[in-house]
């Protein structure tokens, strides 16, 4: 592929492979993820022209003349924040249908437009790529020596061991993974990542056409979703949480507007639970758990910071499992899987099932470290393989425990330890 925009200093996505295959078979790709995290660099390493639609008043006027003359360019063409002049959207259908070739469009957003905005179909024209922020391995902070598509494959994995610890891990989870703070201490990455939120809170959810809302009610339903980090809390908890001692409350009905526009600015994530056959008839819990994309936005909605995180280990522990979720996330996508967890009723919790679409799938419990925890991740495991008819879903190509650091090591049953920062796609 051609790089003649690409950016100085660009560092490679896992993305990337997927995006030039979806150029090659697609006129269109709409690349999605949270302001920030990198996609306009990655679309540039690709493009041949470029728009940015917030550029300048020219732009933005000559969107309201001709929304068809800013689709002119060397091929692939990049429209960057597209989703701000949503009237190119039709002809740039159009081009694709007239061209006829593929990669034509790279078109970049960081929210998603409302439906009536993509009401004429793009199928057949246009594939979506989503991004998040950087990975371990992308920030090369991982060794990357064992491979999920191995995992997966029921490749025997390498043995790899990580310096990461529990003072590493804090600074990690606090700078995240923003191409825009690689090498920034944590405490100066926070202090710019409440400014994120701020800007998020004030500016960015209106921007997006999301709903009519108070930007410090908003504020206070970032700072409950940070308290309720990787869990399936209900609109009615972060309502009374957000609240506080307030005479007027907030409505679960708000808390969940609120969390559509946040999900749409992709800033919030759900994890949807997996339903499997099981052995047993136990009944199985539904809704999603909810993530940060990047654990840092959490510490910064807490306005904490390393210091803080170092004395609290169970907190560490909730956001270093958001920290994998979001690592878990990209190499799967990568893979061309999904990602799901799994509970009943019965009180058995797996954090993450990984499923490829030919079917095969692997569990993994996400665990801080330390002998205890790691046996409790290893239970955990070995008791859904036992649930799980394997008659009908097959065997798990593997059982993992990731934990933050330590030695990568095959525990007893077949159960993998897996540290982290030993994780590549």
């Amino acid at each position: 592929m051609p790089d003649d925009l690409t950016p100085e200093g660009y560092i490679p996505r896992v993305a990337d492979r997927e995006l030039q295959s979806a150029l090659r078979s697609s006129p269109a790709v709409v690349v999605e993820g949270p302001r920030a995290c990198g996609k306009t660099w990655t679309a540039r390493h690709f493009a041949r022209s470029a728009v940015t639609i917030d550029d300048s008043d020219d732009v933005r006027l000559a969107v309201a003349m001709d929304p068809a003359a800013i689709l002119e360019g060397g091929t692939p063409r990049l429209i960057d924040e597209w989703q701000l002049a949503p009237r190119i959207w039709n002809p740039m259908r159009h081009a694709c249908d007239r061209r006829a070739r593929p990669g034509q469009f790279i078109l970049t957003g960081s929210a998603d437009p409302t439906d009536e905005i993509t009401r004429h179909s793009g199928a057949g024209r246009v594939l979506r790529v989503r991004m998040r922020p950087m990975s371990l391995f992308e920030s090369g902070e991982s060794s990357g020596a064992v491979s999920l598509r191995g995992l997966l494959d029921g490749d025997k994995p390498a043995a790899g061991r990580s310096d990461l610890d529990v003072a590493g891990l804090a600074d990690v989870v606090c700078r995240g993974g923003w191409p825009w703070l690689l090498g920034e201490p944590p405490v100066a990455a926070q202090a710019r990542l409440r400014g994120y939120l701020g800007e998020i809170a004030r500016t960015d959810v209106a921007r997006s056409g999301g709903p009519a809302h108070d930007p410090a009610g908003l504020g206070r339903l970032l700072v409950s979703l940070a308290r309720n980090e990787s869990t399936s809390v209900a609109y009615s908890t972060l309502a009374a949480d957000m609240s506080g001692s307030r005479e007027v409350a907030a409505h679960p009905r708000t808390v969940k507007r609120y969390i559509d526009a946040l999900s749409r600015l992709f800033v919030v994530e759900g994890l949807p639970a997996w339903a499997p056959h099981l052995r047993s008839r136990a009944q199985l819990r539904r809704s999603d758990k909810r993530y940060f994309v990047d654990p840092s936005l959490a510490v910064a909605a807490l306005r904490t910071g390393p210091t803080q995180l170092r004395a609290d280990l169970r907190f560490l522990g909730l956001l270093f499992e958001s920290l994998a979720m979001r690592d878990l996330r990209v190499y799967a996508q990568a893979n061309d899987c999904r990602v799901s967890y799994f509970r009943d009723k019965a009180s058995l919790e797996v954090d993450a099932v990984i499923e490829r679409a030919d079917g095969e799938w692997m569990a993994a419990e996400i665990k801080l470290g330390g002998e205890k925890l790691i046996e409790q991740g290893v239970s955990s495991l070995l008791r859904l393989r036992s649930r799980v008819d394997t008659t009908r879903m097959g065997e798990p190509s593997a059982l993992i425990v990731l934990t933050a650091a330590g030695y990568a090591f095959k525990h007893r049953d077949g159960v993998q330890v897996v540290p982290i920062a030993t994780l590549a796609p």
